[in-house]
């Protein structure tokens, strides 16, 4: 099995979304995937965003994504991951390590940190992840809409 990892390019915009549908899918959150290809040239364009995609003898097996952002509380810069996804297939096959330490070489150069958010019931992500090494720390996520903001802004 040969595994490749490059930088995702706008002509992969496709491919991109269609395993972040395929990651919707498996969350059961698809119907908050409102990106389209168009979106994902455009992100594909940006120095900031990354997105790796690992291949598997030319296959998409699966992508990491991250932000570089500011990182007010240490007056720096982070790296953002959004998400980790490899497909059914070709898990435990090594790849989702691989895709991270694929990041990890984007940050190291800078000393970026990395973060991400994690659901509390993935506790296959949470082993995962500990496994890297990487620092768990419980949180609650928050969202809040422009529909329901916007009704607090007008009552």
């Amino acid at each position: 099995m040969s595994i490749e990892i490059r930088r995702a390019l706008v002509a992969d915009a496709e491919t991109v979304l269609t395993l972040l549908g395929e990651l919707a899918d498996y969350q059961d959150q698809r119907n908050y995937v409102t990106s389209t290809v168009e979106d994902w040239r455009g992100f594909l364009e940006q120095e900031t965003v990354f997105v790796l995609i690992a291949h598997v003898d030319r296959i998409a097996a699966g992508y990491v994504s991250a932000v570089r952002r500011p990182y007010l509380w240490v007056g720096g810069d982070q790296l953002a991951l959004d998400d980790l996804y490899v497909r059914e297939q070709f898990r435990d096959g090594g790849i989702g390590r691989k895709l991270m330490l694929a990041l990890a070489r984007i940050a190291l150069p800078d000393r970026l940190p990395i973060s991400w958010g994690l659901r509390i019931e993935n506790t296959a992500g949470y082993r995962f992840y500990e496994r890297l090494g990487a620092k768990l720390v419980t949180k609650t996520a928050a969202g809040w809409s422009p529909e329901v903001y916007e009704r607090q802004l007008n009552e």
